[in-house]
């Protein structure tokens, strides 16, 4: 078992950005869709962001309303690159708009249809797969390269508002999916976009939330139990991504859900300790590496990190010695200096001493050459008067 991979498989504020980025993206395609009605522009070609990098052309009209925020979709879509090589091929695929389950470029799209309509959109690399592209593991043909334009063939089938899908079920399968979205975001190192799909996927695997709903049969509690396994792995994943993003605050509140409920969880234990090291606390952190390792003997990622922080906490123990031992060793040099004057001041303080007895004994001897000069004058007047 390896603790540090997901189970099946870019901080909080920094995917709060994302969700803002793209609320202001929308606020431009509808700004963009007025401006090209209002100039009497045809509405089968649309720049949807006014650079070019994300265009709409309606192949049918539809005759339905558009999805919004949230709705779930079914959708038929074919993706080809520019030379004609198809790479992605769906058909009636659920998607929750503005939950990043498909390409974020074809996701704007989907809010400028109309049910029944089928467009053309293409999409530049930026709102597609980007740099990385994208390796298909399981069907090599349709791997993507880096930085590739994709054009999509959509048609969008029907919408439905996201409180229509009440059962205990099916939000079980929503969370799921949306789990298994998030852990496409981390094999991506897309880290906000996992943490994104990591929240939406604990909204649905919520027991309280579908023992709220009232609908459909009532939950057993081998139910409660799968939903609640769902939730661990979710939180756990989700104390990974906000880890990689430095999230530390957020991250061990994250972890912490898990411990609550499952004490000896591993895999929870080994995230604590990882994050507990990089906020600094390392002797917390080998703590719970310890425990960790006990519960999972042969997990050799974690008998190879709790021997990293051994060997660092021996590092900051000798290192913390050594500067105290600077420390005391200026201190008895200050006192040292304090007790005894320096050489310089001793030498001066020697020459003033030696001067000031040189002055005195010139004065003493000058004191008994008078004394004796005016005896001697004193007799030589008493002899001639």
């Amino acid at each position: 078992m390896d603790a540090e991979k997901s189970s099946s498989s870019s901080f909080e504020d920094l995917s709060n950005i994302n969700e803002q980025e793209r609320a202001e993206m929308n606020s431009s395609t509808e700004q963009k869709e007025a401006a090209s009605t209002s100039d009497n522009q045809s509405p089968e070609l649309m720049d949807i962001l006014g650079n070019g990098s994300l265009l709409k052309k309606v192949i049918r009209e539809g005759t339905g309303e558009r999805p919004e925020g949230r709705d779930i979709a079914i959708i038929n879509y074919t993706g080809r690159l520019e030379d004609g090589t198809i790479v992605e091929e769906e058909r009636n695929a659920m998607v929750q708009i503005d939950d990043v389950e498909v390409v974020q470029g074809l996701d704007m799209a989907l809010k400028l249809m109309n049910v029944g309509e089928q467009a053309e959109v293409t999409v530049d690399a930026r709102f597609a797969y980007g740099e990385l592209g994208f390796k298909n593991e399981n069907n090599p043909e349709r791997t993507i390269p880096p930085n590739a334009k994709i054009i999509y063939i959509v048609e969008l089938v029907s919408t439905n508002e996201e409180g229509d899908q009440q059962s205990n079920a099916a939000r079980k399968e929503t969370g799921n999916r949306k789990r298994l979205r998030g852990n496409f975001w981390m094999k991506r190192q897309e880290y906000n976009m996992a943490i994104q799909s990591y929240r939406r996927a604990l909204e649905y695997l919520d027991e309280s939330a579908s023992a709220a709903d009232g609908a459909g049969p009532e939950v057993s509690n081998a139910d409660l139990q799968e939903l609640l396994e769902d939730r661990m792995k979710v939180y756990n994943n989700l104390a990974l991504a906000q880890l990689k993003i430095a999230a530390y605050d957020a991250a061990l509140k994250s972890v912490d859900h898990v411990l609550q409920c499952q004490p000896n969880n591993a895999k929870a234990l080994f995230r604590k300790g990882k994050i507990l090291d990089a906020k600094g606390d390392t002797k917390g952190a080998i703590s719970f590496l310890q425990k960790a390792a006990t519960i999972d003997e042969d997990d050799k990622l974690i008998q190879s990190e709790l021997s990293k922080l051994i060997l660092k906490s021996k590092r900051e123990a000798r290192n913390e010695k050594d500067l105290y031992q600077k420390m005391l060793g200026h201190a008895q040099k200050l006192e040292q200096k304090s007790k005894s004057p320096p050489a310089s001041q001793n030498r001066e303080t020697s020459k003033l001493s030696s001067l000031f007895q040189f002055k005195l004994w010139g004065y003493l001897m000058g004191s008994i050459l008078i004394g004796v000069a005016g005896v001697a004058i004193y007799r030589y007047n008493n002899r001639y008067f």
